[in-house]
């Protein structure tokens, strides 16, 4: 759901597949990645499904992005496409396109978005002076083609990393991987076909897209309900109307929330679990709209600590309110292996703080095309270094208070 779009399972399978034809006409081939930098809505979901359909792999990229970000990740990823709006709140997407592909051979096609009810400024099928070929998204509408067998070992699409201190890296993950954390989510949070998820995060983050996310309520036949923005004000009537059950906030837009029930007037009894989360969790931030969470929503909370390369720690829901306001939980799988080691490399105390490493069935090997950095984040036997300082509590929670700087 999207304002008022509705689309069924059904449509959703056809439109992924017509789409992922027109892909295929357009000269997209399997493993040929492709930056995806679209807003909240439905055409981002259709987008990915497809190009994954095709075997070609999506970047994710937000579209809060520019010109030094998004020029970064085309030149790693070698992408040969990059799909986006042709302008979105002031800014002129199509144009950066078109600038980044006259520095260099990548990308040869842009696919660009235009909201229902407007039309395109460039005026449908072109080419630029660099030899970027430029297509409406809305016209990869062709008859699909039997569907090609791809491995589940593959990639399945790029996050780009979290950490703002240097330039994106493209961190790999495998359709094994993906699957097994979307639905290790969902399982633990219980969802079901008659659950309804808001998407108000930023679709392209691991959050919002995986944990359980778009992915996970989409495994079970729920319902995604996707926002452009996480602003109360347009968040908290979509909860009342579509009866959403579930969300996922930082503790920034969930104190915005919370302030804004004396204005915002809405029937939120539908909703049954607040995740919250931040890279690295604010503690005290979290401790107090926590304990207003279940007070004045009257919703359970959840903290959930994930990064795209691999670590999803959430809270139970049977966890003590202690443990649910001043810890991070506990690692998604049995099989994560935690280490919290100090400055000399070497494994502290249970309590006492230190640098969280972990590996675990979907840490991904390393970042894409990136050796060096590879050999400072990466141990030789497999763990990865978050550069997030943590500690072990008593019950085996973990509290993740900072981050180390580490570059």
């Amino acid at each position: 759901m999207h304002g008022d779009t509705r689309i069924t399972y059904a449509h959703l399978n056809r439109r992924v597949e017509r789409m992922a034809a027109g892909f295929q006409l357009r000269g997209l081939r399997p493993r040929q990645r492709v930056v995806v930098q679209l807003p909240n809505v439905p055409e981002f979901v259709v987008t990915v499904f497809a190009l994954m359909r095709v075997g070609a792999v999506p970047v994710f990229c937000p579209v809060s992005h520019r010109t030094p970000e998004v020029s970064h990740v085309v030149r790693v990823a070698e992408a040969v496409g990059h799909v986006g709006p042709s302008t979105y709140q002031g800014f002129d997407h199509t144009a950066m396109v078109a600038d980044i592909a006259a520095q260099g051979p990548f990308p040869r096609r842009a696919f660009t978005y235009e909201a229902p009810g407007t039309a395109s400024p460039y005026g449908g099928l072109t080419t630029d002076v660099s030899g970027c070929h430029y297509f409406p998204l809305g016209s990869l509408d062709s008859p699909p083609e039997r569907a090609r067998a791809h491995s589940a070992d593959q990639v399945a699409f790029f996050l780009l990393s979290g950490d703002t201190a240097m330039a994106p890296r493209l961190v790999p993950r495998t359709h094994n991987d993906y699957a097994y954390q979307a639905r290790a989510a969902a399982e633990l949070v219980s969802l079901t076909e008659d659950d309804v998820y808001l998407a108000a995060l930023p679709a392209e983050h691991n959050f919002t897209f995986g944990c359980p996310g778009i992915v996970g309520t989409l495994s079970v036949g729920g319902t995604v309900v996707l926002a452009e923005d996480p602003d109360p004000a347009a968040c908290l009537p979509v909860v009342a109307r579509e009866r959403v059950t579930l969300t996922s906030l930082s503790p920034a837009d969930a104190r915005l929330w919370l302030d804004a029930l004396t204005t915002v007037r809405s029937d939120l009894s539908s909703l049954r679990l607040l995740q919250l989360t931040g890279s690295p969790p604010q503690p005290a931030a979290a401790a107090r709209v926590g304990a207003r969470v279940s007070a004045e929503l009257g919703c359970r909370l959840q903290q959930v600590f994930g990064t795209a390369e691999g670590l999803l720690t959430l809270t139970r829901p049977g966890d003590p309110e202690e443990t649910v306001l001043t810890t991070q939980g506990r690692p998604l799988s049995p099989d994560d292996e935690i280490r919290i080691v100090g400055t000399d490399g070497n494994d502290v105390p249970d309590g006492d703080p230190g640098e969280l490493l972990a590996r675990g069935p979907y840490t991904p090997r390393g970042y894409f095309r990136a050796p060096d950095l590879n050999a400072r984040r990466f141990t030789p036997d497999g763990y990865f270094r978050t550069g997030c300082v943590a500690r072990r509590t008593p019950d085996g929670n973990l509290a993740v208070t900072g981050r180390l700087d580490r570059r």
